[in-house]
This record gives structure tokens, C-alpha cells and sequence, in this order.
């Protein structure tokens, strides 16, 4: 299959060409049924001889060109109108029939705030070429309505507030919020993209718009086309999401990012706009003459990460938890875990056995800390350090932080510390 993309400069269109670039290449290989041979770009500086050459070859036809920032109204018209009727005439100048797909705008309902709209205007004039050229060749038209767009490479102070927003807050800049109830409509660039390709294989969403409407409603027949996954976002809470994703470095506290939720996505977004001076970012370490206790990540829910440096002949831990629970991971060196429920079996009035595993960085494995026994770590090496990554369920709260001191091998057992020749 050859594609067209024309406007593959702008924000949505380098989004497409790099992902159709990764199945053409066999990166992606999600799409079975997609086999892509040539891409053809057409933007700004492209000659007219190009366009014809993948007018005449392409089996797609992905129209992204438009106008919306123009100098003058008129530019409306004539950047979106205009060029999709040479676009047209173009395919049609070489009998090609191959199915097009029209990048709209929900302003083409002329709806609501959209009601005067010139680039709305352009835009609906644009879709009803379409239509009739559809009519005229029997040639598949797919007209998408797009609402805001967000995601990667999306120019800030342009069209997209997300992207103004995004870029203020990571790189410290001034910004306003005229009215924080303001609700948007936004689709997720990847989104796009999903649904870019089930257009390739035919399997569009269609909807229709009610009169006065700017919200798709899905219809299996439907003239437009939509992309199914869309977030109602107010500018407020766009804000506070972005407040939370620039206080990580600090807090270690990582926001909910739960799996296809518009937190995640504006996640995703917001790192994008970061400058390299902010891409790292400095950890607090608790260092003491047995090596040193660093905090990586903190989440509400899930827990918190660390990393354990212990120098060589060190002891750490010999403490037990009410309802805490960790996983031990050594990454680097040779070490032994030792466990032991506290207490004595209450059958035999003796102490309960000391559970041990030893672990090395080669043959990495994550080894469960359980509530109600105490526990250590030894580094058995008399040269190197012990490296071990530590999750732990919840996050350490020093008022309440349910940590108890209770060694795990008795006086009367310290032999077996010899194992390791410390």
C-alpha cells in the first residue's frame, strides 16, 4: 500500500508518517493486515510535480493540510477549501479512486461558540467537497471532525492549550487561565493514530452530529467519521494535574496513571515539553558508615521504590513489620537474606527456623519480606557493595512507621553468619 499524507509537517501528520514509517519498516508489528510500501509527504516546499507523482500511485490518501492561524480570514478559505479541491482534481486528473481521508473540525458544525467561525466555515466547505467528489467518483471519503488535539510534538501558543499549558508549567513560564470551568473536548494523538489505521483497514467509526451539536454520536452508517476515545476535561483540572506532574521531582510522589486514563496521556504530553536541565533530577540519599538508603518513587497507592547500597561485611534491616510488606531485589554483589517469624511455635516452645536466601546480582530474584517476620540482609563479599532495588507496599510514614528492631539470628545461632566469611 503507497500513502499519501499531505500537511505531513504539522503536529498530526509527523505523528502519523514516524508511525506508518515503523509498520512500513516492520517495527510495528501490531497491524498484520497493513503492508506499507511507500510514504509520500506533502507540506509546505513541496513542488507540484511530487504531488502529482503520489496522486497518480497512492492506494490512501491522508489530508492533513489546512490553514489555522492565518494573517487574514480570507487565508481560511483558501488554505483548507482551496487546496483540498486541488488535492481532488489531482486524484481525479489520474482516475484514481483510492479511499481519502478529510482532517475537519468539530467548528465545521457551526455550533454553539462555533457559530460564526470562518475557519469552521472553510472547513464545512472543505467536507461538502468531499461529499460531491465522493457522489461524482464513487471514491471512499472518510470525514473526520476532529475536536482539541494533545499529545507529542503539538506547538505550544498555537492552537492547542493543552500544548500552552504543558510548556509553561515545564519550563517554568507565566501562563492564564481565563476561566477554570472551561470544558474541552480532546483527543489523545495516539488515539488518532489507532483509529488512522482501522481506517486503512476499513474499520472506521462512524457517527453522526445532531443539528447544533459538536458531539459525534456513534451510528454504524454514519457520514463522518470519530475517533471513539475522547476526555471532557475542564482547563481547572487540566492545571491541577500538570501541578502534581511538576512537584514529582520533589515529592517522589507519582500521580494515578491508570491504564488509558486522560492523566496518563497528559503525562505522556507534559515530559515531552521538559528542557534537558529538567530531565534529571537529584535523589536524597541516607548515607551512614553501613552505606547508604535512597527513595526513588512514591505512589498512593501502590507503594514506593529504593535502592539498598550496603558495604561489604554489612548487616541491614533486623526488623519486622505488623502489615508492611516488601520484595527484595539484589542487582548487584552477593548477599543473604535471613527471615524468621517472630516469636516461639507455641507446640514446641522453641524459636521458629531461620528461612535464608542467597542472591547475587547474576541470577537476580525477588524475594518476599512478610509481615510478622523479622528480617536482614547480608553482604557476603569482603570487596564490593550490595546493590539492592526494595519495594515496599506503602509509603513510609516516620508517625506511624510500623518497623520494629528484633534480630533475625540469635546470639546462640550467629554461626551461621559464617557462611559467608565476613
Amino acid at each position: 500500500m503507497r500513502i499519501l499524507v499531505t500537511g505531513s509537517n504539522g503536529f498530526v501528520g509527523r505523528n502519523l508518517v514516524w508511525n506508518l514509517k515503523e509498520i512500513r519498516d516492520g517495527k510495528n508489528m501490531t497491524r498484520p493486515n497493513i503492508t506499507i510500501t511507500e510514504i509520500y509527504g506533502y507540506d509546505i516546499g513541496t513542488s507540484e510535480e511530487e504531488l502529482e507523482y503520489a496522486c497518480s500511485r497512492c492506494d490512501f490518501v491522508f489530508n492533513l493540510a489546512g490553514v489555522n492561524r492565518p494573517l487574514n480570514a480570507e487565508e481560511f478559505m483558501e488554505g483548507n477549501f482551496g487546496f483540498a479541491s486541488k488535492l481532488l482534481e489531482t486524484l481525479k486528473k489520474f482516475d484514481n479512486k483510492c479511499p481519502v481521508m478529510l482532517s475537519s473540525s468539530v467548528q465545521a458544525t457551526l455550533s454553539g461558540r462555533f457559530a460564526d467561525s470562518e475557519y469552521g466555515k472553510s472547513k464545512l466547505a472543505g467536507e461538502n467537497l468531499f461529499f460531491d467528489y465522493a457522489k461524482e467518483t464513487g471514491a471512499k471519503v472518510l470525514v473526520y471532525r476532529f475536536p482539541n488535539l494533545f499529545g507529542k510534538w503539538c506547538k505550544p501558543n498555537y492552537n492547542s492549550a493543552v500544548a500552552t499549558f504543558c510548556n509553561a508549567f515545564a519550563n517554568d513560564l507565566e501562563y492564564k487561565v481565563n476561566d477554570p470551568s472551561t470544558e474541552l473536548n480532546l483527543v489523545y494523538i495516539d488515539d488518532l493514530i489507532n483509529e488512522m489505521f482501522d481506517a486503512m483497514e476499513g474499520k472506521e467509526h462512524r457517527c453522526n452530529y445532531a443539528e447544533g451539536s459538536a458531539e459525534p454520536t456513534a451510528a454504524e452508517n454514519g457520514k463522518y467519521c470519530f475517533v471513539p476515545t475522547s476526555y471532557h476535561v475542564t482547563l481547572g483540572e487540566i492545571v491541577g494535574y500538570l501541578e502534581k506532574f511538576k512537584a514529582m521531582p520533589g515529592s517522589l510522589i507519582m500521580p494515578e496513571i491508570p491504564d488509558g486514563s486522560f492523566e496518563k496521556k497528559l503525562f505522556s504530553t507534559y515530559l515531552t515539553y521538559l528542557p534537558a536541565e529538567k530531565m534529571s533530577f537529584p535523589l536524597n540519599s541516607n548515607v551512614d558508615n553501613r552505606g547508604n538508603f535512597t527513595e526513588l518513587i512514591r505512589t498512593l497507592n501502590c507503594g514506593q521504590v529504593s535502592i539498598n547500597v550496603a558495604k561489604p561485611g554489612i548487616v541491614r534491616g533486623e526488623h519486622w513489620h505488623n502489615s508492611k510488606w516488601e520484595i527484595f531485589i539484589v542487582v548487584s554483589g552477593h548477599g543473604l537474606i535471613q527471615m524468621r517469624r517472630i516469636g516461639v511455635d507455641p507446640e514446641t516452645e522453641e524459636a521458629y527456623p531461620v528461612i535464608e536466601f542467597e542472591v547475587t546480582g547474576e541470577q537476580m530474584r525477588a524475594i518476599q519480606m512478610l509481615p510478622g517476620y523479622t528480617h536482614n540482609i547480608i553482604n557476603l563479599s569482603k570487596t564490593e557493595n550490595l546493590v539492592t532495588v526494595m519495594w515496599a507496599n506503602e509509603i513510609f510514614d516516620k508517625n506511624h512507621p510500623d518497623t520494629f528492631y528484633e534480630q533475625v539470628v540469635t546470639s546462640n545461632a550467629r554461626a551461621v553468619m559464617e557462611k559467608g566469611n565476613i
